[in-house]
């Protein structure tokens, strides 16, 4: 028998319903779960937007200030979902309020960020997940295995790519993922992140790196009302674009291996073009996510001329079996987040961290503020691992 959980999700833009749907998701695809969440609140201080997402999900009430959410003991779990400027004070507050937090990546801007509110988790006692969600990816998982078994031989180089075209119209709001102050480092904390993200998942810590950055869309109108997602916007007063649109980094691993990470959001005719090519000794791997379930293989000691295999996953990789029963049957990016919420749960209940942790969340924040820290010098920089 399941018991009831409280939750509440704090800013209710894209990222937000899709924490709300995943809650409601994941005891369809985990009933073993020992959790049931309950929608108890939502915050958002878009006048309107909460109390419309109350209506549509199911939360018992809706609130404009985050910290009502914070005071509230029906809330025994929070989801962070508000612009990354807001991360450190929201994920701190919840922490230290005893609130188990499910907060998306970067978690701040900087890794200090990163670190006060691991640091808050750590000192109230309370479980704290992050939305890494491209490592639940049950590929991804039998990518990382297939590796550590020593299937490709000793890695000895990855690249690691996410093109989007997000923010490439030239007619994009200027919003506050285009401000230094309010969204951070740009196209680093919003992708790149990810990449680090998959690169520590994979091949281990990364222990310095060289990076390059640039604004190719230097210019952009500010919106005139509200906006939501990547809006565009005419006739606005125009104003500078503070953050990185692109992101390139050479990388050296603990072990030995090296990488190329590359970032962009305004990369026209790519849309969500992120994955990874792993090389070893012995073969190889690939992943693209928008073939999500999918791996290309390269494995034997043929080594010149060694084909590659497209391998479709099925139940025995990751939670794939939670979702569909036999291979090649897809699974989206929605369900990432099920997954998400299924580890977020699990650790509540067992008290033992499962999926991303702030651990994670600082060491890649950490690999971020190296980049930006080389573009300064114009030189190889270490990453800290502590």
């Amino acid at each position: 028998m399941s018991v009831p959980l409280g939750v509440a999700v704090v800013g209710f833009g894209w990222m937000g319903r899709v924490h709300t749907q995943a809650y409601a998701r994941v005891a369809h695809h985990f009933p073993q779960l020992a959790l049931r969440p309950e929608l108890v609140t939502v915050a958002e201080e878009v006048p309107g937007r909460a109390e419309q997402a109350a209506q549509q999900y199911g939360f018992a009430s809706a609130v404009r200030d985050w910290r009502e959410v914070a005071a509230d003991p029906r809330v025994g779990a929070v989801s962070v979902t508000a612009p990354n400027f807001l991360h450190r004070e929201i994920g701190v507050a919840m922490a230290l309020a005893g609130k188990h937090l499910w907060i998306e990546k970067p978690v701040g801007l900087t890794a200090d960020d990163a670190r006060a509110v691991a640091d808050a988790v750590a000192k109230a006692g309370v479980q704290g997940t992050v939305g890494f969600n491209y490592r639940n990816a049950p590929a991804v998982e039998a990518a990382r295995d297939l590796i550590a078994a020593g299937d490709i031989g000793a890695v000895t180089h990855v690249r690691i790519r996410l093109f989007s075209d997000y923010a490439a119209h030239p007619d994009g709001a200027l919003t506050w993922r285009y401000e230094r102050e309010r969204g951070g480092s740009g196209v680093l904390g919003d992708l790149a992140s990810h990449g680090a993200d998959l690169a520590r998942f994979l091949l281990g810590e990364i222990t310095s790196l060289t990076a390059d950055t640039a604004v190719f869309v230097p210019e952009r109108a500010r919106p005139t009302g509200t906006t939501a997602g990547h809006t565009l916007a005419t006739g606005g007063e125009p104003g500078p674009v503070e953050n990185e649109d692109y992101v390139s980094a050479l990388l050296r691993f603990a072990s030995g291996a090296r990488g190329v990470l590359e970032a962009c959001r305004v990369s026209v005719g790519e849309q969500n073009s992120y994955g990874f090519a792993v090389h070893g000794t012995r073969g190889a791997v690939f992943w693209d996510f928008r073939r999500m379930n999918e791996l290309g293989v390269s494995r034997g000691t043929t080594y010149q001329d060694q084909p590659v295999s497209t391998v479709y996953v099925g139940p025995g990789a990751g939670e794939f079996g939670a979702f569909q029963p036999g291979a090649a049957n897809a699974m989206g990016y929605d369900d990432l987040k099920v997954i998400e919420a299924y580890r977020f749960l699990r650790s509540i209940a067992e008290g033992t961290p499962y999926g991303a942790t702030l651990t994670d969340a600082v060491r890649g924040a950490a690999v971020l503020d190296a980049m930006a820290r080389s573009v300064e010098s114009g030189t190889w920089v270490d990453v800290p691992t502590a």
